[in-house]
């Protein structure tokens, strides 16, 4: 591997890593593109570490194109841009996710609420949701709709979502 620049930020030797998906705490010092909150409930199966590779690939396929600061990208262990608003994953429990985006300082932690807080807060509770619900939502502007750029991507990508 690549020389380590995270310091204990993010877990060297996690199989995630390899993945280019950090494996950091809710509030990571870098600016990944990318993490895995290593206090979540489970691990990712196999079919949702597919799917956060593949969340991380169509961001930087539309923000970064195929050249450019992508390949500055590569020349870390995992993906880094201070400018971005990377994307925190949790995973409560199974099909049960929530994300946060780094920029975050006022509301809840993650969208959606835990399972804890759902019950304190049930007006606002909302989930459970699976990764691939809890990331159409995520790329939903205003509605409950997915954007037409994500729907193109899992359409071009559907081994990574599990769709026949």
């Amino acid at each position: 591997m690549k020389t380590w620049p995270f310091g204990d930020d993010a877990d060297r030797d996690d199989p995630l890593t390899e993945l280019r998906i950090a494996v950091t705490g809710s509030h990571p010092m870098w600016s990944y593109l990318v993490a895995f909150d290593k206090e979540s409930a489970e691990r990712p199966t196999e079919a949702e570490a597919a799917m956060l590779v593949s969340f991380l690939e169509e961001y930087k396929t539309h923000w970064y194109g195929e050249g450019g600061y992508r390949h500055k990208l590569a020349e870390r262990p995992l993906d880094v841009d201070g400018g971005a608003n990377g994307t925190v994953f949790r995973k409560w429990g199974r099909d049960d996710w929530g994300h946060r985006k780094q920029s975050w300082t006022r509301g809840p932690m993650y969208v959606p609420l835990s399972p804890g807080n759902r019950k304190n807060y049930p007006s606002e509770a909302l989930g459970p949701l699976s990764l691939l619900q809890l990331m159409n939502r995520i790329h939903s502007h205003g509605d409950d709709e997915p954007s037409t750029r994500w729907e193109k991507w899992k359409s071009r990508h559907p081994e990574d979502f599990g769709i026949t």
